[in-house]
């Protein structure tokens, strides 16, 4: 039994059907529009980061070239400094450039009231290298130095280029030609081995005063002695320290008191320096009786075996047989030429 009030039910309208083209083209829109959207954000982005980039580079570069004009800004407070130093050292050159000047000047204007002209002054130097160069030979007999004050003369003299100075330029080669053609005696050489021979006198061992080597020892024998053989033995030994036999070969050495050591050490130096005075003043004779007397007593006094003393014997040999006669010749052609040119310009 159904209710009265009950009422059929009533239809549902129906919805329209929406056409799927418009759907679509809508889909597509809104993809697009994503699309863009996202090609949008993604360029913001990289810009930004591009910006990112170019800020950081730009704040390097600034950084750079801060540090560049700080590195300037020292450098040229540097270069300041430098060139005030400078400055102040060049003021300082130049004051001390003035007072050498004005010192210059006064020596120069000395030098002119001493010399009146430049040939005067190159005369008075050629006749000192002569005067030199004769005191050199009588006095000293020193070859070279007056080879050398000869050669100092012609050199001043090729200076001046006149014809005048020429016989005496000549006078000059002559005296250097004879001086140049005299033997060589290494006088220099020969003072300094006897120095070297007076130096060592005070090390070479006395010929007295010398010990003979010792035997070889005794091996111990294999079986052990008993105690009152090693003691007889070390006393035996002891004995016989007490007592020194030395056999010589040759002439017994002198002998000598403790305190004449010293005093024979001084007499062989002055033998030595004599012989070395001889040699500078070309005393032959002396020279060689010194050294004469020097070589017997090394032998006579002085350990023969001892190397030093061996090798002193030999330098003394080698020396005595030095020939220290040299023939030496006047500078008479230089003197001569220097007097004649004195009086040529005197006269004029």
């Amino acid at each position: 039994m159904m209710p009265e009030n009950d009422t059929p039910p009533v239809p549902a309208p129906h919805s329209l059907p929406v056409p799927a083209k418009k759907s679509s083209r809508y889909n597509l829109s809104l993809l697009i529009a994503c699309l863009a959207l996202l090609l949008v954000g993604w360029q913001w982005l990289e810009s930004r980061q591009k910006l990112s980039d170019t800020q950081q580079e730009v704040s390097r570069r600034l950084a750079e070239a801060d540090a560049a004009s700080q590195e300037t800004r020292g450098a040229q407070k540097q270069l300041r400094e430098q060139i005030e130093a400078l400055q102040a050292k060049l003021g300082a050159v130049d004051g001390k450039l003035g007072e050498f000047q004005g010192q210059n000047v006064a020596l120069q204007s000395l030098y002119q009231d001493l010399a009146r002209s430049r040939e005067e002054a190159t005369l008075l130097e050629v006749e000192q290298a002569i005067t030199l160069a004769g005191q050199q030979l009588q006095l000293a007999g020193n070859v070279p130095v007056a080879i050398l004050a000869l050669q100092t003369a012609d050199a001043r003299l090729a200076r001046l280029e006149r014809p005048q100075y020429l016989p005496l330029r000549k006078a000059v080669a002559k005296d250097l030609e004879r001086l140049n053609a005299l033997p060589f005696v290494d006088v220099p050489g020969i003072s300094l081995r006897l120095e070297q021979l007076v130096i060592g006198a005070d090390k070479w061992p006395l010929a007295s005063l010398s010990r003979p080597t010792d035997a070889a020892p005794r091996q111990p024998s294999a079986s052990p002695l008993p105690w009152w053989q090693r003691l007889g033995g070390e006393a035996w030994q002891e004995l016989k320290g007490l007592v020194r036999i030395q056999r010589f070969d040759h002439e017994d050495a002198a002998l000598l008191a403790p305190g004449q050591s010293f005093f024979l050490r001084e007499n062989l130096k002055l033998r030595l320096l004599n012989a070395r005075l001889a040699l500078l003043a070309h005393d032959q004779s002396t020279f060689r009786a010194e050294l004469t007397a020097v070589e017997r007593w090394l032998p006579r006094h002085f350990d023969r075996e001892d190397k030093a003393v061996q090798a002193a014997q030999a330098t003394l040999r080698q020396m005595a047989g030095a020939d220290l006669k040299v023939e030496l010749p006047h500078l008479n052609d230089s003197q001569a030429a220097l007097r004649a040119l004195r009086n040529s310009k005197e006269k004029r």
